[in-house]
Formats: C-alpha cells, sequence, structure tokens
C-alpha cells in the first residue's frame, strides 16, 4: 500500500474539496509525462492505474505485435511477444508492465511538477463549481493579510478572496483577524492557471444586498429597489416602491424609528443613505429626490435637467463637493445643473439689460408674450409697458410697484425663451 498517496488523497478532498478522481486523473497524467521522458523505446500508448484505495500504481507500454520490427518504440515482434503473452498472435496489441524502479529522479521532479499544475486546475474547478453560481451574493471572512498595498485577502474557509483596494471605500481601515462582509463580484482566472474569488464592498448591490438581508418585504417582492446609485464611503441613494397599496416602501426600507436602515449604516461605517419613492417619471423622481427642498425653476433637456431653488437649499442640494447632485444626476438618467435663486435672478437682469440695449425693431412693437395671459400683458401695457423695450429696460422692483401680481423674472425668462425660438 502507498500510504502516501493516500495520505495526499485524504488530504486533498478534506481541506481543498477537490475528488479523489480528480487527483487520480491528474497524477496518471503525470506519470504518463514522466515515462516517456525517462524510460527509452516507450511510444504514445503509456497506460497509468492508481488504485483509489491502496494508492498502487501500474504503469504499462502498449506495442503492436509484428512480424517485422519498424518502430521498435511501438512495434513488438512476435517472437518476444510470445515471451510475455504464449497465446498472443500478430496485429494485436500487447501491454508491457513497466515496473516503478524505472522511473529515476528527474521522472519523479517532473510527475511533482506535472501534479502541482494539475491541482492547481482541479482547485480552481472547485472553486467555480462552489462560488461562481454565487456571484451577487453576500459572503463573510476574516482579514488574512494585505497584499499589494491595501489589496487585502479574505480567509473564506476552503478558498482565499481577495478584496482589491478600489473595490472597498478608503475611509475604511481593517487588520488581521478582523471580520469582514462583502459582495461576490465575480470568480475570474488568473494568469498563473488558477482562479481567484473576487470581493467588494464599494458596489451599490453590496448596499443592495443588505437591505434585502435587513427587509423581509424585498425578499418577498413586496417591495422593490427600482434604483441605487452610491458613492461608497459617503453616500448611497435608492428609490424604491411597493406593489401592495398597503404597504409604505420608503417606511418598510426604514424601520420602525429607524431600526434596519441603523443597522445598514453601521455595517456601512456611518454612510449616509437616503431612501426615496420611485417614479416612473424622471421629474417626479427628481421632487421627490429633492424634498424638502423645493424647486423655484425647472427645465428638461435631452441629457441634463437646469433647475434653481432656494439660497439657503442649494448647498443640500449640491451636497459637498457636488456629490449629491451628481448622484441625484446618475439615479434620474440625466446630468444635474442647479442654480441659486439670487444667481438667477441676477442674470435674468443682466440679460434684459442687455437686450434693452440691442437695436432689433421688433422689440418696438406692442409687447406679446408667448404662454402669458392677455390681461397680464394688458396689465403691463397700461403700466407703461406697451413694448418689450420698454420690458426689457425696466427692473424688477419698478415692476412691482407698478403691475403688483406679476413676476418680472417669469415673465423675462418667457421673453428670453421666446427670442431664442425666434432666432432659431
Amino acid at each position: 500500500m502507498n500510504k502516501d498517496l493516500v495520505a495526499i488523497f485524504e488530504y486533498l478532498e478534506r481541506e481543498k474539496g477537490i475528488k479523489r478522481e480528480i487527483v487520480i486523473d491528474a497524477i496518471a497524467d503525470s506519470l504518463r509525462a514522466a515515462a516517456r521522458k525517462s524510460v527509452k523505446g516507450l511510444g504514445e500508448k503509456v497506460l497509468v492505474e492508481i488504485h483509489p484505495k491502496t494508492g498502487e500504481i501500474e504503469v504499462f507500454t502498449q506495442k503492436k505485435i509484428v512480424e517485422k520490427v519498424a518502430l521498435p518504440s511501438d512495434e513488438i515482434s512476435l517472437e518476444e511477444a510470445r515471451i510475455m503473452e504464449p497465446e498472443c498472435q500478430i496485429g494485436q496489441w500487447l501491454e508491457i508492465s513497466i515496473t516503478p524502479q524505472d522511473f529515476g529522479r528527474i521522472a519523479a521532479q517532473a510527475a511533482r511538477q506535472i501534479i502541482t499544475q494539475k491541482l492547481k486546475g482541479a482547485e480552481r474547478d472547485v472553486i467555480y463549481e462552489e462560488y461562481r453560481h454565487r456571484a451577487g451574493e453576500l459572503i463573510s471572512g476574516t482579514v488574512k493579510r494585505f497584499i499589494r498595498g491595501r489589496t487585502i485577502v479574505v480567509d473564506l474557509g476552503k478558498v482565499e478572496a481577495i478584496l482589491p483596494e478600489r473595490n472597498y471605500p478608503k475611509l475604511e481601515r481593517y487588520n488581521p483577524g478582523e471580520k469582514v462582509q462583502a459582495l461576490l463580484l465575480e470568480v475570474r482566472d488568473t494568469d498563473s492557471g488558477g482562479a481567484e474569488v473576487i470581493l467588494t464592498r464599494s458596489h451599490p448591490e453590496f448596499v443592495e444586498q443588505l437591505f434585502i438581508q435587513e427587509v423581509p418585504e424585498l425578499h418577498d417582492k413586496t417591495v422593490a429597489i427600482e434604483k441605487i446609485v452610491r458613492d461608497p464611503g459617503y453616500r448611497t441613494k435608492l428609490a424604491v416602491r411597493s406593489f401592495d397599496p398597503k404597504v409604505d416602501p420608503v417606511g418598510t426600507c426604514v424601520g420602525v424609528r429607524g431600526t434596519r436602515i441603523k443597522n445598514i449604516i453601521r455595517e456601512l461605517n456611518s454612510e449616509k443613505i437616503d431612501v426615496v419613492p420611485y417614479s416612473d417619471d424622471p421629474i417626479q423622481l427628481l421632487q421627490n429626490l429633492l424634498t424638502p427642498a423645493e424647486i423655484k425653476k425647472l427645465k428638461v433637456y435631452d441629457d441634463r435637467v437646469w433647475l434653481v431653488v432656494a439660497d439657503e437649499d442649494y448647498p443640500i442640494v449640491i451636497g459637498k463637493k457636488g456629490m449629491n447632485a451628481r448622484l441625484i444626476g446618475q439615479l434620474i438618467g440625466k446630468s444635474i445643473d442647479v442654480q441659486k435663486i439670487t444667481e438667477y435672478q441676477k442674470l435674468l437682469t443682466i440679460q434684459m439689460a442687455e437686450l434693452g440695449e440691442d437695436p432689433d425693431p421688433a422689440f418696438d412693437e406692442r409687447i406679446r408674450i408667448e404662454g402669458v395671459s392677455g390681461l397680464i400683458v394688458e396689465g403691463l401695457a397700461g403700466a407703461g409697458y406697451d413694448t418689450m423695450r420698454k420690458f426689457m429696460q425696466s427692473n424688477p422692483a419698478e415692476i412691482a410697484l407698478k403691475v403688483p401680481g406679476v413676476n418680472y423674472y417669469d415673465l423675462a425668462d418667457k421673453i428670453i425663451e421666446q427670442i431664442r425660438k425666434k432666432k432659431g
């Protein structure tokens, strides 16, 4: 009995999860290759049999029985063959046993090298089988060591996973031995022929899976996360909807007194999380995201949204380094341009003054503003602003005094839009 080989079988099965049959096939392949290199006179037909329980090895080569030998590596004469097998005939194949002593030091080294390569491939297959279908799942492990700077090697038990530096927030810090929870992002091949499990804590789906784990209504599809965006370590925004009119999607995700969301925030090391009701209408979704800030002015273009908010709401809407506006834009699928109400009004006043200097004779015709009721236009004319130019050369305070209830800035905006359309 080859006790060493049996011990290897048992260890690999127990510790690496590699089936004995896979190990035996790897060793057989290596011994075939070693035999061809170290034993002269062998052809391509080399057979290796390894007993799975005893570890005993038998190596054979096959040669064809011929009357006259032309290829000694693949053929044997009938006379020589009958010494080993008296009843054999020409044309048959004869199996010739090769004793283990025929393998020298070089053969053993070659065998070990090939076994190592084969077992790496077998281990990779085991990793794939166990983890490839678990992509998108939360998984827990222990920080084992650091490689290439801040890339973390995480011990998952049977295998080690990689948590690259780019895959977790910059503010997070870990020490060997600490527990870590992450999302299984993918299983990929390595250049050395193995496989590695890649984890992430920075992907938006990591937060989504934390919510699914914490909120039963998400798991049973009563509530769904329709969209989620994230700036890892700083803020996550998600839009949720309910398929049951009796269930409030936002309240469900937040939990009574915030218990559910607090657990997730704790896992994310105090990252801010905004949960809002989802809407298929991007503008309604935008308003949901901006609440309680009020949109004073809004224009929607193909790829962007321009909006005006109160000065006191501006810092909240923009967020630190523009992060909040950027995340809102990602969630509605358009970039966001935000302007303070005072800046917007100042710009309108300047634009109107510049237009008042334009020699265009059309500005001296009877005032007409598209989208404004005739009563307002007549009120302006009655107050002395009967042409576009006269209105342009006025100012907000003057209009407010002479035509109470009329919003100068709304009218100015409509006039500028009207002129822009005419000029194409």
